[in-house]
């Protein structure tokens, strides 16, 4: 584990050296944050692009940027994936929808792909009634099997409602907003009394696009002040979709970084955003990516070509970045492929060095936590 509260700054070590344990590290629990800012745009802003990180507040952000930069946002929704229910014996069960299949010749357009949280698997074949099941005024799900192969690691459901009720409309009727593990809550009770809360602040205020099972966290922070202030500096504004998954929570678990399987996210670059993205590059100034949901998807588009699709982009250092020149970003989970990619774009050793002062600070972490500006290394990791 690497202790941050000890560690000095050096120099980066080479790409190849770097294991699973160099991205660990102690945080005390009470900075995980478990409620949003009063105000968005009063959250912390830890402005790390200079080697002494300078503490500021978000609404500052406008006057750290440059007339003519671009920021690029995550346009995705969440959706309210995250399902209670039980099987046929009585057995609890929750589902976490991850994503909608499209409708396929001789489909009825009802199928989804889910985790699965349960004592004892159902097999497949198997029913399983949701939100009470169809008798109680919820639906049944019947097991189709795994997903996306015969072992595969999501489990593939036909979703059984009222006639002409799509996944989306069950998910919005009888599903709850799937809050990160570490946020405490009481959803699966009579009454939980964050779930207002929840419903308005763990979505970004231009989220568009359903298909999200955890928000694309650096942009909560964005509020309508923020956004005017950025138009009238001459700051440009583009949007991509990422879906974010579930996976983006789990932590890696082998020691060599290259035995990690990442997992895949659905992503669409529109060609709007390209047409940004270039009077950006003509004009001298720099893309700014909001989140490294934003990251991941301009780096996908500049490795592959393709302008949607799914990635399952791993970024570690030693990564050669194409696209994104200025990140902002939230406080990431130990050991995960957030804090990873962090470290590749700003340099391994400085980003320790800015948890390090975040601790010190008192930050807030994680998704209802503080946020992060950073700017690419010039050197490779």
């Amino acid at each position: 584990m690497t202790d941050l509260s000890l560690s000095a700054p050096g120099a980066p070590l080479a790409p190849h050296a770097y294991t699973l344990s160099d991205f660990d590290f102690s945080l005390p629990p009470e900075l995980i944050a478990q409620h949003p800012a009063p105000e968005r745009s009063a959250s912390r802003l830890l402005d790390g692009r200079a080697m002494a990180p300078a503490d500021r507040i978000f609404r500052e952000l406008p006057g750290l940027l440059r007339e003519g930069d671009l920021l690029v946002f995550n346009d995705t929704r969440v959706v309210k994936a995250r399902i209670f229910g039980e099987k046929a014996s009585g057995g609890k069960l929750e589902l976490l929808i991850e994503r909608v299949l499209p409708a396929e010749a001789g489909s009825a357009g009802n199928e989804v792909v889910a985790h699965m949280k349960v004592s004892k698997k159902p097999l497949p074949g198997s029913t399983v009634h949701m939100a009470g099941g169809r008798h109680a005024g919820g639906f049944d799900a019947k097991l189709l099997g795994r997903w996306p192969t015969e072992d595969g690691p999501l489990f593939r459901f036909a979703l059984q409602g009222p006639a002409g009720e799509t996944p989306w409309e069950l998910m919005d009727r009888h599903g709850h907003l799937p809050l990160p593990p570490y946020i405490e809550r009481q959803q699966n009770t009579d009454h939980d009394p964050d779930e207002a809360e929840d419903s308005q602040r763990y979505q970004t205020v231009f989220a568009r696009n359903p298909g999200a099972v955890a928000a694309p966290t650096a942009a909560l922070h964005f509020d309508e002040g923020v956004l005017a202030e950025l138009q009238s500096r001459g700051i440009e504004r583009a949007s991509v979709t990422l879906h974010v998954g579930a996976g983006t929570f789990q932590p890696v678990k082998t020691e060599n970084l290259a035995e990690h399987q990442m997992h895949s996210e659905w992503y669409e670059v529109p060609l709007a955003t390209l047409a940004a993205l270039e009077r950006c590059r003509q004009r001298g100034g720099r893309v700014v990516a909001v989140g490294t949901t934003t990251v991941r998807t301009l780096e996908s588009w500049a490795q592959s070509g393709k302008t949607t699709g799914d990635t399952n982009i791993f970024i570690t250092p030693g990564f050669t970045f194409k696209v994104v020149d200025v990140l902002i970003t939230n406080f990431h989970l130990p050991k995960s492929t957030l804090m990873m990619l962090v470290s590749a774009f700003a340099g391994y050793a400085h980003i320790m060095g800015l948890y390090r002062h975040a601790i010190a600070q008192r930050y807030r972490f994680f998704s209802y936590g503080d946020a992060m500006l950073l700017e690419r290394a010039k050197a490779a990791n």
